[in-house]
This record gives C-alpha cells, sequence and structure tokens, in this order.
C-alpha cells in the first residue's frame, strides 16, 4: 500500500537546504529583530544630539556686535551655525550607519529680542527648529512669558497640531483646561515613540519642574501635575508600547533631574534644561545619565549611545569615540544658508517691531546705543552685581523724570536680569553697546498694554515695609535661588544669611522666618548715583511709618502681596501716593505710563539711562567706571546665628534641669543613708 505523505529523497534534501537556510538567517536576524542589528558585540548603536535654553538667542551673541558672517569671531552660538554642527555630525553617522535623534529641553523661547516675535503673530523659533530636523522638544517656563494663550497661538503659527509629523512638542505633567486652545486643538502631547532605522524604538516624554513652574509669569488656568507620579505613568506608558530606550525631556534642573532619576526608576536618559548648567560629562545617577548643554545655544550636546538588547542596559560610548560631549558653537562653524536667510528675515521683521515700541528712536537692534571698556556683569548669583545697579538705577532716575517726583528706592529681581551686557571686543565692535544686548537682558515679559517688556509701578511703602522687604528677598533666595535675589538702588544694607530661618518645623517642613536677618540698613538721601562708601544716607529703622516712594518691575510689586498671605509677619502692602492700599486687581493704576498711554518698561528705562551717560570724543555715551564694580549696597556679614543662641539658651534649659534632678536625688540619697541621730537633751 502506498503511502501518500512520504517525501521523495529529492523533497527531504530540499527541505535540509531551507531549514539550513531559515537556521542562518534566524541566527544573522532578519528586519524588526534587535539582534539583527547587534553584531558581534550584540548591541544597537545611536547617537543623541541635544540643545536647551535657547531663549530666543537666533544670532550668535555675547556680545552679538562681534558678529561678522564668514569672518572669526569670538560670538558664540546662532541657530545656523548649529544648523551645519547637526548636519556634519548627522553626515558622519549616515555613513556609519546610525540612527540620530535631536532633542531640545524647553526653552527655546524667551529672553533675547526675537522673542517679541511672538506678540506679532510669528513662530520665529520653532519654525527654525522644524527646518533643522528636530525631532522633539518639550515646554519650558519662558515659553509661558507672554502667557497660554499667546503659547497657543505660537504653536498653531508653527502648524500645529500637524506639525507634530515633523517637530513633537510635549508636555507630560500639563494640563491645560479643556475648552483652551493647547488642549482642544492638541498643540502638545504627551509622550512620543520614534522606531530608528536599526529597529530601536525610543520612548520620550517632556516635563518641567516644581523651580521652573515657581518662575513662571502668566499662567492662568493651567495646571502642572506632580512631576515624579507623571513620570512614572509615562515610563509604563511607553513600556507598554515598547519602548527599549525611555527618554525624559525635563525642564527642571540637575537637582531636581537627579531626585527624579532617584525616585522613578526605567528612565534611561534625562536631557535636561532651566539651571543652564553646562555639562561637560554626564551625571549619572544610578542607571541613569543626565546631561544639560547650559543655555543660549553655545553648546551642542552630542551622547553617544549603545542599547544592549539581552540586558536592556544603555551605555555612553564617547569617551571610546573620542567625541566630546559638548561641541562649542563658535565661528569655526560656517553658516548653514538656508537657516541664516529664514534668520535675516526674522531679522527684518524685529526691526519693524523695534522702530514701533521705540517710537522710532531706532529702527536696528543692532544700532550702538553706548559705549563701555569693560563688561557689565550680573554674576556672581546671590550678590549685589554691577549690571543689577544699573539697571536699577535706570529705574529710579528715569521713574523720577516720567513721575516729577522724588524716587527713594527702586528694585529689581535677578529672575529679570538675564545676561551681562558684553561691548564689542573686534576693531569693528571694539566697546559697543548694541540694543540687542541691552534687551536681551532686560527685556523679558509683556505688559498689561500688549508690548513687549516688563512694566514699571510706583508704590508706596513705609520704611518698616522696605524692611520687611529686605527680610523677604533673602527669605526667598535661601528657598527658591538666585531668580528672587533683588537688586537695589537709593539703598544699602547688611544681612546674615544664616539668621533667615530660626528652625523648620518637622513633618511639614515650614521654614520659620526670624524677621531679623538685616543686621543694618539706610536709605540715601542725596541726588544722583549714590557713593560707594560715602555719606548721605539715613538710618532705615524698625517701626519706621513713613512713606518712601519706590519703583520696580510690576509683577514684582505683584509678588510681594502675596507673601503676607503665606508670612503676615512680613506683610507688605502697595500704596499709591495717597497712602491708599492697592488692591492686586488694581495694579494697573500704579504703572508709570507715556502721556500717550504707553506703559514705562524696564528695558526702555536702561535705553533711556544708558544713552544719557556724557558722551565720550566720539559723541557715543560713555558708560561710567562707577559701574565696573559693585558699590556696596549689598553687604553679607557673619554674627552668631539667632538659631544658635536658641540652642544654647535651650542648652542652659536642659543643663539647669539635670542639674536641679541631680541635687535632689542626692539630697533623697542623703536622707535614706544617713543615720539621723536622736535628739538628746
Amino acid at each position: 500500500m502506498c503511502n501518500r505523505n512520504r517525501l521523495s529523497k529529492a523533497d527531504r534534501g530540499l527541505l535540509l537546504v531551507l531549514a539550513t537556510v531559515l537556521a542562518i538567517a534566524l541566527f544573522l536576524g532578519i528586519p524588526g529583530n534587535l539582534r539583527s542589528y547587534s553584531g558581534e558585540t550584540e548591541e544597537l548603536y545611536f547617537c543623541m544630539l541635544h540643545t536647551n535654553d535657547m531663549h530666543s538667542e537666533l544670532i550668535p551673541h555675547s556680545p552679538a556686535v562681534d558678529y561678522r558672517p564668514g569672518e572669526e569671531n569670538p560670538a558664540t552660538g546662532g541657530f545656523a551655525r548649529l544648523t551645519t554642527a547637526v548636519d556634519g555630525i548627522r553626515e558622519g553617522k549616515r555613513e556609519e550607519g546610525e540612527p540620530v535623534l535631536l532633542l531640545d529641553a524647553g526653552d527655546f523661547l524667551g529672553g533675547a529680542p526675537f522673542a517679541w516675535l511672538a506678540l506679532d503673530g510669528y513662530a520665529a523659533e520653532l519654525t527654525i527648529m522644524q527646518k533643522m530636523g528636530y525631532d522633539a522638544v518639550t515646554i519650558g517656563n519662558h515659553e509661558y512669558d507672554y502667557g497660554p494663550d499667546v503659547l497657543a497661538q505660537y504653536l498653531l503659527q508653527a502648524g500645529y497640531p500637524e506639525a507634530h509629523e515633523e517637530t513633537l512638542v510635549l508636555a507630560s505633567n500639563t494640563e491645560a483646561p479643556s475648552d483652551h486652545p493647547l488642549a482642544a486643538r492638541g498643540l502638545y502631547r504627551k509622550t512620543g515613540m520614534f522606531e530608528l532605522e536599526n529597529g530601536l524604538k525610543v520612548g520620550v516624554f517632556g516635563l518641567i519642574g516644581k523651580d521652573a513652574i515657581l518662575s513662571m509669569g502668566e499662567t492662568e488656568d493651567m495646571q502642572f501635575l506632580d512631576q515624579h507620579e507623571t513620570a512614572r505613568q509615562m515610563v509604563d506608558e511607553l513600556g507598554e508600547q515598547g519602548a527599549d530606550v525611555i527618554v525624559a525631556l525635563s525642564h527642571s534642573g540637575v537637582d531636581e533631574d537627579r531626585e527624579l532619576a532617584r525616585k522613578v526608576p526605567g528612565i534611561d536618559i534625562i536631557v535636561g534644561g532651566h539651571c543652564h548648567t553646562a555639562l561637560f560629562e554626564p551625571v549619572l545617577q544610578g542607571s541613569t545619565i543626565i546631561v544639560q548643554t547650559g543655555f543660549l545655544g553655545m553648546y551642542l550636546g552630542q551622547l553617544e549611545l549603545a542599547y544592549n538588547p539581552n540586558t536592556g542596559e544603555v551605555r555612553m560610548r564617547n569617551e571610546e569615540n573620542g567625541r566630546p560631549f559638548l561641541i562649542r558653537i563658535d565661528s569655526s562653524f560656517a553658516c548653514d544658508p538656508e537657516i541664516d536667510a529664514l534668520v535675516r528675515a526674522y531679522a527684518l521683521a524685529l526691526n519693524t517691531c523695534i522702530e514701533e515700541v521705540t517710537g522710532g528712536d531706532f529702527d536696528d537692534v543692532m544700532s550702538t546705543v553706548a559705549r563701555s571698556d569693560f563688561v557689565l556683569s550680573n554674576l556672581p548669583p546671590l550678590t549685589e552685581t554691577a549690571l543689577g545697579n544699573f539697571v536699577t538705577d535706570a529705574m529710579r532716575f528715569v521713574a523720577q523724570d516720567f513721575s516729577g517726583q522724588r524716587v527713594d528706592v527702586a528694585v529689581q529681581a535677578n529672575g529679570n536680569i538675564r545676561n551681562s551686557i558684553f561691548p564689542g571686543t573686534l576693531e569693528h565692535s571694539a566697546g559697543n553697546i548694541s540694543l540687542y544686548d541691552i534687551l536681551e537682558a532686560t527685556g523679558v515679559g509683556r505688559g498689561l498694554d500688549g508690548y513687549p517688556g516688563c512694566p514699571i509701578a510706583s508704590v508706596y511703602l513705609t520704611g518698616e515695609e522696605v524692611r520687611r522687604m529686605l527680610e523677604i528677598t533673602i527669605l526667598l533666595q535661601e528657598f527658591m535661588g538666585d531668580s528672587y535675589f533683588l537688586q537695589f538702588s537709593g539703598l544699602r544694607y547688611s544681612y546674615n544669611p544664616a539668621n533667615a530661618v530660626l528652625l523648620t518645623v518637622p513633618f511639614v517642613d515650614l521654614p520659620i522666618p526670624t524677621t531679623r536677618v538685616v543686621t543694618g540698613a539706610g536709605l540715601y538721601t542725596g541726588d544722583g548715583i549714590q557713593p560707594v562708601n560715602g555719606e548721605g544716607y539715613i538710618p532705615l529703622k524698625r517701626g519706621d511709618e513713613e512713606f518712601y516712594h519706590l519703583v520696580g518691575d510690576a509683577y514684582l510689586l505683584l509678588f510681594l502681596p502675596l507673601v503676607t498671605d503665606l508670612l503676615p509677619q512680613l506683610g507688605v502692602v502697595p500704596k499709591n501716593a495717597d497712602g491708599e492700599p492697592v488692591p492686586l486687581d488694581r495694579i494697573d493704576e500704579l504703572i508709570i505710563r507715556h502721556p500717550d498711554g504707553r506703559e514705562l518698561k524696564v528695558w526702555e528705562a536702561v535705553l533711556i539711562y544708558a544713552a544719557a551717560q556724557a558722551s565720550g570724543a566720539d559723541g557715543v555715551p560713555q558708560i561710567p567706571d562707577y559701574y565696573k564694580d559693585i558699590a556696596g549696597r549689598i553687604t553679607k556679614v557673619w554674627t552668631f546665628p539667632l538659631a544658635g543662641w536658641l540652642l544654647l539658651i535651650l542648652a542652659a534649659v536642659v543643663a539647669g534641669i539635670i542639674c536641679l534632678v541631680l541635687r535632689r536625688r542626692k539630697r533623697r540619697i542623703s536622707g535614706d543613708t544617713i543615720p539621723i541621730r536622736p535628739a538628746t537633751n
């Protein structure tokens, strides 16, 4: 009987050949199988390029007046140069068969004057980044400089939500109201997944940190969820979607990034931003790699990586490849022609804006305003600075001219003095301070009139409230960093930082301020610039009920009354010239204005003050040498801290109680052991 299932010898030979081919194919790998690309090392190579905190710095800068296309110069950064650097790396990696991702960790908007174009309906930064081939960006705090509504219009102008196909905009712990365009139009997403050419799946999510949220201006009804809880959810979701590598674009700062890595397992790489730290070596927190490039496009981050599909581990290869983690973007990189043409077009639009906001006084953002033989520095942090003195002097004198009333004190926060002012250093630019450099340092924010720049408000405070404000600035900088450190004109004071907090209440982590951090304060009564170590000061005493005229950034003055809710003993109530309290919803009544109703801006006061300096031999205003250095307005002193006295008192009380107990015990013991002789007559 014949068996129909029996194979012929030829068929068996064919099956043997097919089985052999299949075994070889499985050993070598087939498309879609990670092992197919692992080779002998069983690793998959990929490269991650990254930036952060570009702050609308479209052109080379620090100083911008030094930049000349095609010539060697010290100006750094610039999108056209950055494009050349990115494209060069991409080309090299393409030849090696290695995929590349380009990512940004937020604050691409806000800071440099080009950010003003967002108020005129442009989306310069993100449009350029799309053309550069950024794969994903996250939203930082400065994207909200002009409020959520302007951010929504900005993203719509940049082509979103359709533009997510080119460059993802990510924000995982951000919740806009459901009827707001940011949410209703899907202008940002929580996560993204990139399947690279070698089959590797990289999951990405965006995160904004606690300090960045505290630094925001106008957030309206936006909500920001807990970073760690959100990150855990994103890691789980991306893992379920098959991500091999998980990347967090975190606009939080290095300290918060380290905390994130400790508390949320599963994040392989954190591309960080916000604190402007240039990490020339990545920070390793457990198995998580943390990187950051500084700010303003001075560096491009390059992370050479390898993924092991057997263990799931990600390791860095920069050292073995001889590649730096940060690449300085300088004149060694030529400008990409396409991006350079775009930047030039946006510069023309910016000049139109400049002409409008300056009332026709300037029509070129690169115009020379003044000259200086030195840098007006906004460093170091948490101290009086030369630029802080220049800015607050400008606010005091210009506000005085506008209001027609003596201004006793001017105040501005370090967070709104964005950068040092750098004069030119080359033959064609020597000593020149451009309008661009002034606006870059002081031009953040937007007024109630819709024009760019923080408006200056005029208030009256008692001498006691001025002292309280000094207490508040030290307390805030202790807990919230340099952005909240205040610069002053018209007064000087000394303080002991060790006295900022008496104690911290356990469990609720609530600091109890001493209200005795200021050790001395004096108000300048003379005219003009206050002397470095001269006379002309009267003591600003506790309990002083006399009114003093103070000007400052309107947003800062809005913030001060909020402290009263938390710390009533440090209450500050803004008042008008008649001494009447002005509630927050009427703060616009305190803003100093031009005769035509326009608000006087901080940047405008600085511009007017710079242009009003005595002219040099060439007829251009010259910044006085007074601003080369600080002037003794803020002095840190060290005395024995109040908390130390408290501990000493407590120790003395405890020692007294112990002595009393021991003495009583000794008497009791003596009464028990020494026999009492009977009385004798």
